[in-house]
Formats: C-alpha cells, sequence, structure tokens
C-alpha cells in the first residue's frame, strides 16, 4: 500500500507526459505502465484520470471504436504548465539523488 502511493505522483507525470504527445485512453495507458513496472489495475487508473481532469490538467471526449465507447483524454494549458514544472523538478532530484 505504502508503495502504491509512494509511486501515484510518477504515474501522475507519466499520464500527462503521453497526453502531451497524443490522445491516450485507459486501457493503452495501463499496458505502456506496465512496459515501465507499474501493475495498475483499471480501478487505480481511472479514478487518476478522472482527478486529473476534474483538476483542468486533462480534458476528454468519447469516441465510438468498433462499437464501444472510448473516452480520450489529451492534455490541457494548465496540464503542460504543469508538466514543465515537473520536468523541471525531476531533472533537478535526478542531478542530486544521483550525485556521487
Amino acid at each position: 500500500m505504502l508503495e502504491r502511493k509512494f509511486f501515484l505522483g510518477f504515474i501522475r507525470i507519466h499520464l500527462l507526459y503521453h497526453a502531451s504527445k497524443s490522445s491516450i485512453y485507459g486501457v493503452e495507458m495501463i499496458e505502456e505502465l506496465r512496459r515501465h513496472g507499474y501493475n495498475i489495475s483499471p480501478g487505480t487508473l481511472y479514478p487518476i484520470l478522472h482527478s486529473l481532469e476534474k483538476e483542468g490538467f486533462l480534458v476528454s471526449e468519447s469516441k465510438n471504436v468498433d462499437g464501444k465507447v472510448r473516452r480520450y483524454y489529451r492534455i490541457t494549458k494548465k496540464g503542460e504548465k504543469i508538466l514543465r514544472e515537473a520536468k523541471r523538478k525531476i531533472k533537478e532530484l535526478i542531478d542530486e539523488v544521483m550525485e556521487e
């Protein structure tokens, strides 16, 4: 449980990053996050996406794909701003933590 809470911030940044490159959807991001070692369930991911949208960092639209409604998320200007700030802080943290 503690590990999950610890990595939720990384997951949120990862979602914003991918949404800055192109529209994202849940199943796609579960697979992408799994490639990076995050074993995240839909019950965890979708509330994160919904909160990022509620906070104004993402915006979504529903599309019909092969007879199924899929919600796509893309980054907002507010999301782009927080992602830029996060990147700066990540670089600073990496430089400090990886210092020998």
